[in-house]
């Protein structure tokens, strides 16, 4: 017996950019991209199991693109990892998943990229950039579900406010999914570069710093030492 949820095969193909439901855990991820790629993911709560914080341990899996698991077989495959976590099985080790998560593949790079770190508070700050922004977003999210709406949660808090701290934290999240890509963990283009390249983030206006005012009193002298200097470059 076929199973049955909210989506349909039209709406599979048709649907916009976005996260869609279908229920059971399951959900169509779309990329505002050109080729606006589909994939699918399904989130599970493996039984027993503790975050870092202490709550159930939600976790994000990939179950490959729409373009080659059809609606059924990502409903038969969510149902499968649902049966594992219901056991207490986490479906990362005891099913097809193979697929690292963005935190996973973020501490890879760290650690291969130690030798060319300026300096050792260099590399520590870049891995804190996406511990303090990224991971808790989409750090347990398998590295291939990972579109702009993903990018854009972790981006869109911190735009204005701390722009200069965004601007490091996505040119971080587009190294690892860069690197993630040439292993073979993704395709397509970088949902950072997207996110550029469509404008879809404000432009953010530098702050001007204006000089404190000179004291009254050190006016006379300020003006003085100008003198020479005009009347040197009036001689040249």
């Amino acid at each position: 017996m076929a199973l049955t949820g909210k989506l349909t095969k039209k709406l599979v193909e048709t649907l916009g950019p976005g996260r869609h439901g279908d229920g059971g855990g399951l959900y169509l991820v779309v990329d505002s991209t050109k080729s606006m790629a589909r994939r699918w993911i399904v989130r599970v709560t493996v039984k027993g199991q503790k975050n870092r914080k202490g709550a159930p341990l939600r976790t994000d899996f990939g179950l490959g693109g729409a373009d080659v698991v059809t609606l059924n077989q990502a409903r038969e495959r969510a149902l499968e990892y649902r049966r594992m976590a219901k056991q207490g099985l986490n479906p990362r080790f005891n099913g097809r998943q193979e697929i690292p998560t963005f935190e996973e593949v973020s501490q890879q790079v760290f650690i291969e990229r130690l030798p060319t770190w300026k300096n050792a508070k260099h590399g520590q700050q870049w891995i804190n950039t996406l511990r303090d922004y990224a991971f808790p977003k989409i750090g347990r999210m398998p590295i291939d579900s990972i579109g702009q709406p993903e990018v854009l949660m972790c981006l869109s808090p911190i735009w204005t406010e701390k722009h200069e701290t965004a601007r490091r934290l996505a040119q971080r999240i587009k190294t690892v999914l860069d690197v993630a890509k040439s292993k073979g963990f993704r395709s397509g283009e970088n949902p950072v570069t997207a996110i550029k390249d469509a404008k879809v983030l404000p432009t953010v206006r530098a702050k001007v710093q204006h000089h404190d005012a000179m004291p009254w009193r050190e006016v006379p002298a300020f003006y003085a030492s100008l003198v020479p200097q005009r009347r040197w470059r009036r001689r040249r």
